[in-house]
């Protein structure tokens, strides 16, 4: 019994000392694919706060929950993770919002793939359609569309901006191309790509791409192109 007890507060008072060490430092990955829309110093401040530097903060001090929560409130993080290893490294994972459109406005601010609205960054700006027209909600229609084009390699070169006239019909504006192309209602988009692309192919192959002014996507499966 004397054993288990001397063993009981051997183990306790290695604890406290493990506790009681300073963290090594800290180390900050965003697992995203975007370049960051925050800096590291940013992520360190919401870290260690008031501390001089992470190495002067003892293990046993840190709550991690609030960390994690400064973190996510930061307007350009999605959800975060943050420990500390075995050996005394305060790690932190991040995952970042992810702008899909730009709304061009005052100020001008992007629109998240949630269909959120989110501020611009000052550290990275992203090649995003840039949008304009009217919403009452911040263009969170145009989510759908937005996520198929960021999904599809052809439109996503070809698309550089959106507009969203009052009655709720969608206008995409392309990068070299003379001519506008009237999406219609945010429904039907793979067919309405669909016929698109097709339109493009047989369009270049008779070399008459330049001969459009406008070209009609709102009518089922055919493609209305109107000449200049």
């Amino acid at each position: 019994m004397l054993a288990l007890v001397l063993i009981g507060l051997l183990f306790g008072f290695t604890n406290q000392r493990n506790d009681l060490r300073k963290l090594k430092g800290v180390e900050v990955e965003f697992t995203d694919e975007n370049s960051p829309f925050i800096t590291l110093s940013t992520v360190n401040k919401l870290l260690i706060q008031n501390s001089d530097s992470v190495t002067s903060i003892a293990k046993e001090t840190l709550v991690l929950k609030e960390m994690e929560s400064r973190l996510v409130q930061h307007p350009m993080v999605r959800d975060a993770q943050v420990f500390v290893t075995v050996d005394g490294e305060l790690r932190a994972k991040i995952e970042q919002r992810k702008p899909i459109g730009r709304v061009a406005g005052s100020p001008n601010y992007y629109v998240d793939e949630d269909g959120s609205k989110m501020p611009l960054s000052k550290v990275y700006a992203a090649r995003v359609p840039l949008i304009t027209g009217t919403s009452k909600n911040n263009f969170a229609e145009l989510k759908p569309l937005l996520l198929k084009l960021r999904e599809d390699e052809f439109m996503n070169q070809s698309v550089v901006g959106l507009h969203k006239n009052s009655d709720g019909t969608v206008e995409l504006k392309m990068r070299m191309m003379n001519f506008k192309v009237s999406f219609g209602k945010v429904k039907d988009i793979d067919k309405k790509f669909q016929n698109f692309k097709a339109f493009y192919k047989k369009a270049k192959k008779d070399k008459t791409l330049t001969a459009y002014n406008l070209v009609n996507l709102q009518f089922g499966n055919q493609v209305v192109a109107i000449k200049k």
